[in-house]
């Protein structure tokens, strides 16, 4: 069994920060890529960021410049760093990963989401 769990959601005014870091734990051989997703009510998923196990990152159309996203392997914890944040920025937050388990399936797992909402 595999769990992500995410934390560091919350409510801050437009130009603030936030930290949100996601751990894995469970039966996990290898963690792959790993990254961010968000949803806003009505709204389809969206790609936050997503960064590979050598730690190179991508980033979405509407976040770049504003985030970062980091991994500490030894910790298999995946960080997102967010900063001038905008009212549009609200949405729940995802985790997600893909993993190879210690049977040795690949698999990718979501995280329960944590809220994070920007008060204009």
């Amino acid at each position: 069994q595999v769990q992500l769990v995410e934390s560091g959601g919350g409510l801050v005014q437009a130009g603030g920060s936030l930290r949100l870091s996601c751990v894995a734990s469970g039966s996990i051989d290898n963690l792959n890529l790993m990254g961010w997703y968000r949803q806003a009510p009505g709204k389809q998923r969206e790609l936050v960021a997503t960064i590979t196990s050598s730690g190179s990152p991508s980033y979405g159309n509407s976040v770049e410049g504003r985030v970062t996203i980091s991994r500490d392997n030894a910790r298999n914890t995946v960080y997102l760093q967010m900063n001038n944040l905008k009212p549009e920025d609200t949405a729940v937050y995802y985790c997600y990963a893909d993993l190879t388990t210690a049977r040795g399936y690949y698999r990718n797992y979501w995280g329960q989401g944590t809220q994070v909402t920007v008060s204009s």
